[in-house]
Order: structure tokens, then C-alpha cells, then sequence
């Protein structure tokens, strides 16, 4: 599979990396199916995770590769969530809401604290990455984001927009061009998915949220 590492083609004098690219092209695949709610975003956002492990190691980015590798085991969890709460709705959908101020201060809190000690440990390890903080806010802030999309929160879209900001400046100094691009392409996603689900959180306010689904 060393292929996945060669250099796809150079635009705008960027090497770009098949891994890379076809990684973070799955991703944005992920992202609309999740704006969609469909349950294929887990899968995607797996196979995703999978390929972007080989463009995070070559760019000797660990947080990149940890976050993907994250990536891959919340997609199972949130694979299985969305599942539980198709089964248990009765028009087979996903029930989206906003979260409580208690969920917003335990996404909020968990993802200072995480940030603080996995830059901590990326610091003290100088191997693990050479952009420490960056690295480890966006690990951590894709951990958040994926949590609260498996739980159905319309929250998942703001965190997402919170680690694009700093992934976006990171991947381009990282020699990641294509992650950039896709960075900045996630955001007009983000925006649109955010919008949606907003709205559709509304009608579901209404309707009362069934034990064990993703809430």
C-alpha cells in the first residue's frame, strides 16, 4: 500500500498525496451523509479515518494519526448509536435536538482539559509532533464533534467549525495541501448542515425523545 504515500499530482506547487486526497474526499463524503442524516456517514467517516492514518504518519503529524485512529473507534460507537435510534423511531429516522447546558459544559470542559494535557504530552515529546498545540486542539476538538454527532446534538456542527478553523492553517503548513482545501470545502458543509439541522431541531423539540436513542 505504499502507493498511498506517492505523489498524486502538484498544483500551485503542493505535492499532493493519494492518501491525502482520497482520505479527506471519503471525509467529505462523511460529512454530507451526516448533514443527511444517514447512518452511511459511520461508515464513511471509518474508511476515512483508515486512509488518513497513512497521510498524518508520512507527515509525522502523531496527533493527526491518534485523531484518525479515534476517528475509526467513534465511528463504530456512533455506527451503533444511529442504529439503536432508527430502530427505536418510529419513521426509522435520526432524532437531532440541541444539547443541554449540563452536555454543553461537559463538551465544552472535557475539550479544554483534553487540549491542555494531550499539548502537554505532545509538548514533553517532541517526536510525537513538531506543531504541538494546533495538533492537539484539533485531535481533541474531532473527538468532541464526533461524540455529540453520535448523540444527535445540533452541537456537532458548531465544534466542527471550531477545529476547521485551526485545521485549516495547520494542514497547508504541514505540506497537506489537499486537507487544506477540503478544510475550507468542510466549512461551506458545516455551514449548510448547521443551518439544517437547526431548523429540523425545531420540529423534533416537540416531539418527546425516546429512551435509548441517540440524545
Amino acid at each position: 500500500m505504499n502507493w498511498l504515500n506517492s505523489e498524486a499530482f502538484t498544483a500551485f506547487d503542493q505535492h499532493i498525496m493519494w492518501s491525502d486526497m482520497i482520505g479527506n474526499t471519503v471525509g467529505l463524503i462523511a460529512l454530507a451523509l451526516g448533514w443527511r442524516r444517514s447512518i452511511w456517514t459511520w461508515p464513511a467517516q471509518l474508511l476515512s479515518g483508515a486512509i488518513l492514518v497513512a497521510a498524518y504518519a508520512s507527515a509525522q503529524l502523531s496527533g493527526g494519526v491518534g485523531k484518525q485512529l479515534l476517528v475509526i473507534g467513534v465511528a463504530v460507537w456512533g455506527w451503533r448509536q444511529w442504529t439503536r435510534g432508527r430502530q427505536q423511531a418510529q419513521d426509522g429516522s435520526i432524532a437531532i435536538r440541541f444539547a443541554t447546558w449540563k452536555e454543553r459544559g461537559v463538551l465544552l470542559g472535557g475539550t479544554a482539559v483534553g487540549t491542555l494535557a494531550v499539548g502537554a504530552l505532545f509538548s514533553a515529546v517532541p517526536d510525537l509532533s513538531w506543531n504541538p498545540w494546533p495538533d492537539a486542539y484539533i485531535f481533541v476538538g474531532t473527538l468532541a464533534a464526533m461524540v455529540a454527532q453520535a448523540r444527535g446534538l445540533v452541537e456537532f456542527w458548531f465544534a466542527w467549525l471550531l477545529v476547521d478553523v485551526v485545521g485549516v492553517p495547520l494542514a497547508f503548513s504541514s505540506g497537506l495541501a489537499f486537507s487544506g482545501l477540503v478544510y475550507v470545502i468542510y466549512l461551506a458543509l458545516v455551514l449548510w448542515g448547521m443551518r439544517d439541522w437547526w431548523l429540523r431541531s425545531r420540529a423534533a423539540a416537540s416531539r418527546p425523545v425516546m429512551e435509548g436513542a441517540p440524545a
